[in-house]
């Protein structure tokens, strides 16, 4: 493929770039935690996750230190919750066989749980100044349509390809962090989805579908499947001043977390029955559906939406299991606030005023 002019893109770049708080200072921990938020989520969404985050577990001793419903409590509400578990197993793993310090290379990073090639690559190369390119869905973009690229970047065999065509310029540059900061940035602020800047460009010269008229054609996509739906229940059970709580198994979506206990609905299958039923599944009680707090709660995940029915009910009878299945237990308002708890759940749980 053609080269590029790097040395633009990096004068463009340090003249430009946004102030991030995990720029500020580019130790390998600070780097680490934005790379693990920045997976999925936007930046702005990230920034006060990162400071609070960065406050409450400031070092990789104290994160490994940290409970594990610590850590997921932190992370409440930025989603994709495996990325929390796996920062936590990360740490005590670098405490454990490492010295309490990241590994200083992209091999090395990328050993790690939660570390795939693209993050270990930012962190190598911002980080150690490694000259490994960096291929997210910024970088894909703006290469295929600087490049007319036809592949399809959601695949792992054209984000290898192309971090392969990066190579010359990342051994050519005095910064390779910086570089392969400038170009996820390009595509963050200029070359975006849509509407992209091309005026704003430093590569513009050189952007082939810029000269067709083309942008918008690319980076190339197969059609997206329709997301399917899932339907689920959410029941409300009281005893006292302590609310029914149920804890989701560790590994699998959401895992850790606490939210009311119900579960999916089998087809067919009427709400209060499924509420009957999850319960006495995951806790052991007995309930009498009552009433529909609301008809539905829609929330959606990045692979399907859940529709959730909640119902209201009362105890009639049972004894909570002791042990296997999902933990379950009364939880009392003020507990419920510091437990790490499902999005939709938390929800449920502000509208009946409990966090």
């Amino acid at each position: 493929m053609p080269r590029f002019d790097h040395a633009a893109l990096l004068a463009w770049f340090r003249a430009n770039r946004r102030e991030m708080p995990w720029r500020r200072r580019p130790a390998p921990y600070p780097v680490w935690i934005s790379e693990i938020m920045l997976q999925q989520t936007q930046v702005a969404t990230v920034r006060p996750y990162f400071d609070r985050f960065l406050r409450r577990f400031p070092t990789v001793r104290a994160l490994a230190r940290a409970e594990e419903d610590e850590v997921l409590k932190a992370w409440e509400g930025l989603g994709y919750y495996a990325r929390a578990r796996h920062l936590r197993q990360a740490a005590r793993e670098v405490v454990a066989n490492h010295g309490g310090r990241l590994p200083r290379d992209a091999a090395g990073l990328a050993a790690l749980p939660g570390i795939g090639p693209y993050t270990a690559a930012a962190i190598a190369s911002i980080c150690f100044g490694e000259r490994v390119p960096v291929v997210d869905g910024n970088v894909a973009r703006v290469c295929a349509r600087l490049w007319l690229l036809e592949d399809d970047f959601r695949q792992a065999a054209p984000r290898a390809s192309l971090a392969d065509a990066l190579q010359p310029a990342l051994d050519a540059t005095e910064s390779a962090g910086d570089l392969n900061q400038a170009m996820m940035e390009l595509g963050a602020l200029v070359c975006r989805p849509r509407r992209p800047e091309c005026g704003a460009c430093p590569l513009v010269a050189a952007c082939r579908a810029r000269r067709r008229g083309c942008q918008a054609d690319y980076p190339r996509r197969t059609a997206a499947p329709r997301v399917p739906e899932r339907q689920a229940v959410a029941v409300v059970v009281r005893r006292g001043a302590a609310w029914l709580m149920v804890r989701r198994p560790g590994d699998g979506l959401l895992g850790g977390l606490w939210e009311l206990p119900g579960g999916g609905r089998q087809a067919d299958e009427p709400p209060a029955q499924a509420a009957r039923r999850g319960v006495r599944e995951q806790t052991g009680l007995e309930i009498e559906a009552e009433e529909a707090v609301e008809a539905t709660l829609r929330h959606a995940f990045s692979h399907f939406t859940l529709v959730l029915q909640v119902i209201q009910a009362r105890r009639n009878g049972g004894r909570l299991k002791a042990g296997g299945g999902a933990p379950a237990r009364w939880v009392a308002p003020a507990d419920i606030r510091r437990l790490p708890v499902a999005t939709a759940h938390r929800k449920i749980l502000a509208r009946l005023g409990l966090v």
